[in-house]
Formats: structure tokens, sequence, C-alpha cells
């Protein structure tokens, strides 16, 4: 726990140093299902916040169902850090009335091994009924792509 406050002073306190976009292809295993993706990063400019990108799909989105905002990017030479923040309403599935809910995570890109890590914090709602409250960690494997 202690990372992700560290983490995110990091991320709240200093600029991108790259104004280049960066794509990676990622694999993520969980048990026999393995699943690759590509990640775009967008660092943010005057003009512009920083986006993030999965399979061309802007991780910034808001509806009915929740929302979900890239809250930072830092892209050094070594690593690319990202924090994002998700809210959902309360909601009913199957008879069963669950909260809101949020879910806070941030992902960390080795570039020189392409080791990403993500630390998601999940807090009410029908993900901690499913998912368990709390902070989970997964590791993915990336490699630098071009667009």
């Amino acid at each position: 726990m202690k990372y992700l406050h560290i983490l995110f002073l990091l991320l709240s306190a200093a600029p991108s140093l790259a104004a280049d976009s960066l794509f990676f292809t990622c694999e993520r295993s969980e048990k026999n299902y393995t699943e690759t993706y590509e990640l775009k990063v967008i660092p943010a400019s005057k003009n512009q916040k920083a986006k993030v990108f999965v399979d061309g799909r802007d991780l910034d989105q808001s509806d009915e169902l929740g929302r979900q905002t890239v809250k930072n990017v830092l892209i050094t030479e070594s690593t690319v850090l990202i924090s994002m923040e998700a809210n959902f309403p309360p909601e009913s599935f199957d008879g069963v009335r669950y909260g809101s809910g949020s879910v806070m995570t941030a992902i960390t890109i080795n570039r020189a091994t392409g080791q990403l890590r993500k630390a998601e914090t999940i807090k009410g709602g029908i993900l901690s009924a499913t998912l368990g409250e709390g902070t989970k960690t997964y590791q993915e494997q990336c490699a630098t792509s071009k667009p």
C-alpha cells in the first residue's frame, strides 16, 4: 500500500518527460486464458490531458454504467506510470442490490523489460462482492510496437 501512495504522489507532482505516443503489445494470462491487446499511451500536452487506449478504446469513458478517468501519465526513460479511477453507481443483478463502488488503478511499465505491473484497489459495489474488496496486483508482459 505504501508503494501506491508514493506512486500517486509521483504521478501528481511530475510532468510527462516525453512528447511522443508510446505503443505496446501486451499479453495477459490467467489460468488457461491468454489475451493479447494493444496499449497506446499519449502523454499530456499543453492543449490535451494524457490519454490511454486499449485496442483503440479510449479509457476515459462515462455513461449510465459509471465513469472511468485516466488521472495522470508519467513517462520517463525507464518507466511509464499510469493512474486511473473508476466509479460505479448502485446496481441490481440477479435480484441482489449492490451499492456504489470504485476502483483505483496504478500501472507501471518497465520500458526496458516490458514488464507491466498493475495494482487495483476495489471498494464497494458488485466488484467488491464478486472479486473481493482491497488491493490486488497483476503482472503482464508487454513489448514496444509501432502504430
